[in-house]
């Protein structure tokens, strides 16, 4: 494992209750947390240029392991100066290690202590991805925080969590030992499905391994919100203060809220650009479908009072006949807002957190799912 670049650094600003407002440090800037990740799954947030992504304000953004390796490959990124200069992206980026994605996309032909071997979703091509070839595609990738690859389990099957887990940690080392470069930050990743006592155990297990920071992975794939809210109680208690925490593809207002509350600082997920493109908008208190015909005249913006460009500039109206007319624009002004959405609210969050608010704060937000 490469000695960490300076850049890697987490600085713990304030904390209210279990609530953290802190920042980490990058090479390609700083990312203050709480914080929301928009997704960019193939190298782009759908519907969504740089350009406005700056505009959101937006610090960091995650693309995909599994189908930038499937296409357009991974050499060719490299080849095209990594990710960063590819996209035409200047802040952080994250990339996952593609084992989710293996595991509910690809059609899987054999998993073992050494890895997966899976056929392709889009052509059915075999491939064989391992903890050291998932670091290599990563590496020419070259974002600047990196996952270790892990074994996501169905969240309610005891016996194959345990195995899973086991694999989880022990390809946990093999990431460490291939990583090369030093200027990336690697990640790892608790797993054990909904048991407190899996869950525990790999949390104390990933935490002794000093990544320098820490994900929680395989919630938000069918558990109870009250299910997910015990898991990150317990492994928050565990995994290490001074390292930051990611909850890996969970991104609602309420889930946001109820992980931070909890100690979650980084957060993903393609909800606000794919409910966008399903015709529906993010508001604090739940989801509005834009496309309903109770809009066909109003002339007032999504949400009163929303500072986004979209809300400033177009009215209900403007929106039902863009939705359902089938406008690109329309999928991209409603990206524009809900991403708008859940960055705003971390930001509301973090000042909250740093004014020792919080509380107050979320009382006052009555947000829903």
């Amino acid at each position: 494992m490469p000695a960490m670049n300076k850049h890697f650094t987490f600085e713990l600003l304030a904390q209210d209750g279990q609530a953290r407002a802190g920042v980490f440090h990058t090479p390609h800037g700083d990312i203050p947390t709480p914080i929301f990740a928009p997704v960019g799954t193939k190298a782009t947030v759908k519907g969504v240029t740089p350009a406005q992504l700056h505009e959101l304000e937006s610090q960091l953004i995650l693309a995909n392991t599994y189908h930038l390796y499937l296409r357009p490959g991974d050499e060719l990124v490299a080849e095209m100066g990594g990710l960063h200069a590819f996209m035409g992206w200047d802040k952080p980026i994250l990339t996952d290690s593609g084992g989710f994605q293996v595991f509910s996309l690809g059609d899987i032909n054999a998993i073992d202590n050494e890895g997966v071997t899976f056929k392709s979703h889009i052509d059915g091509s075999m491939h064989r991805l391992t903890p050291e070839k998932s670091i290599h595609i990563q590496e020419n990738l070259g974002a600047d925080i990196i996952m270790a690859f892990d074994e996501c389990a169905e969240p309610y099957d005891r016996a194959y969590n345990e195995k899973a887990m086991t694999r989880t940690h022990a390809w946990a080392k093999r990431c460490q030992t291939a990583q090369t470069r030093s200027d990336q930050a690697l990640f790892g990743i608790v797993q054990g499905g909904i048991f407190p006592d899996l869950r525990a155990k790999s949390a104390e297990y990933i935490a002794a391994l000093d990544f320098p920071g820490n994900a929680i992975g395989g919630l938000s794939v069918g558990e109870t919100k009250a299910e997910m809210h015990e898991i990150l109680d317990i492994v928050n208690a565990i995994l290490p203060a001074d390292k930051p925490r990611y909850l890996m593809g969970v991104g609602t207002p309420l889930d946001i809220v109820n992980g931070v509350l909890r100690g979650v600082d980084i957060f993903d997920c393609v909800h606000p650009t794919r409910l966008a493109r399903h015709k529906a908008a993010f508001t604090r208190t739940g989801r509005m479908n834009v496309g309903k015909a109770v809009y066909a005249n109003d002339p007032r913006p999504l949400v009163e009072g929303c500072a986004c460009y979209t809300c400033q500039n177009f009215s209900r109206a403007y929106l039902r006949h863009l939705v359902n007319q089938k406008e690109m624009l329309g999928g991209t002004l409603l990206s524009i807002h809900n991403i708008h959405t859940l960055l705003q609210l971390a930001r509301e969050l973090r000042e909250a957190i740093i004014t020792g608010t919080v509380e107050e704060y979320v009382r006052e937000l009555g947000t829903g799912d």
